[in-house]
């Protein structure tokens, strides 16, 4: 009788183990936390009593603050976002002359509770972009570019303190198929404003020291790269040091990833020759090497 009853326990107690060791698994997220106290304050560079817009250089200081806040996504109000960890960034605008932008940011807490606060600036930006380079990349209009696979040298890579490809210089054609087919198109808009769009067919070429920079892994090659949409560009000066023997000069930012025919990992791009039908770019990748890229019109 007794073996009975311990082998009724022994059967009950194996139950209830095997019924804990099956129980769902719970788990906390913390609590639901929306960001208070959101604040922005913004000083445009340059500015004075004279220049109450800045001194056209176009930076604006942007300083976020918020209690619980995990990350802040800023709208600059020109077309262009971008994601900011530290609520602090220098964003400059490329609109020729004085205008408003409303810098509109979205404070995120966790589980993705989130608060919103605005702000306008208005800001004088001096730079103008050269006629002949203006007509040269859009035709006045828009102009659809592709890699110039014919040419050598329309993939090169060489040290970046110099300004031709000293390493490595493609010979025509040689090149994976998916970086010969992007239709790349530059246009302006009636404030001479210029922005581009990429139709990569699916893929687009990258080095591989900048596939992580994209969201992948692997070595060069062939790679389903989103390329954006439409981008507005950012042009100015070129801040490489470079002579007016080597370059025009004339540089711009892409947003976003920075891709046009290749992926190195860059976003500047500074413009070393272009003509009609012909552009020569030079960009610093995240191998910190200069990479260059020609195009030829479609």
């Amino acid at each position: 009788m007794i073996k009975k009853f311990i082998k009724a326990g022994l059967v009950v107690m194996a139950a209830a183990i095997s019924f804990s060791s099956c129980k769902k698994a719970e788990y906390s997220f913390g609590d639901l936390k929306v960001p208070e106290n959101l604040a922005v304050t913004t000083a445009i560079q340059g500015q004075d009593a004279a220049n109450p817009n800045g001194d056209g250089t176009g930076k604006v200081l942007i300083t976020i603050t918020a209690n619980n806040a995990l990350n802040y996504k800023v709208d600059f109000g020109d077309g262009t976002s971008q994601m900011v960890p530290s609520g602090v960034i220098t964003y400059r605008y490329s609109t020729p002359g004085t205008s408003d932008f409303v810098i509109s940011i979205n404070a995120i807490g966790t589980g993705g509770a989130t608060s919103t606060i605005s702000k306008q600036v208005k800001v004088f930006v001096n730079f103008v972009i050269p006629a002949a380079i203006l007509q040269n990349l859009t035709d006045g209009g828009a102009k659809v570019w592709q890699t110039d696979r014919n040419a050598g040298g329309h993939f090169g890579v060489g040290p970046n303190n110099l300004f031709f490809p000293l390493w490595y210089s493609a010979g025509p054609n040689s090149r994976e198929p998916c970086a010969y087919d992007d239709d790349i198109t530059f246009s302006k808009d009636a404030l001479d404003r210029v922005s581009m769009s990429i139709n990569n067919k699916g893929e687009s070429f990258s080095i591989g020291a900048a596939t992580a920079f994209y969201g992948f892994a692997g070595g060069d090659g062939c790679y389903a790269i989103n390329t954006g949409g439409t981008k507005r560009l950012s042009f100015s000066n070129s801040t490489s040091g470079s002579s007016a023997s080597e370059s025009t000069q004339i540089e711009f930012v892409v947003p976003g990833n920075g891709i046009i025919n290749f992926g190195t990992g860059g976003v500047r791009y500074e413009i070393l020759s272009i003509t009609p039908t012909q552009l020569h770019l030079r960009n610093i990748g995240a191998d910190g090497n200069s990479w260059y890229q020609k195009l030829i019109k479609k």
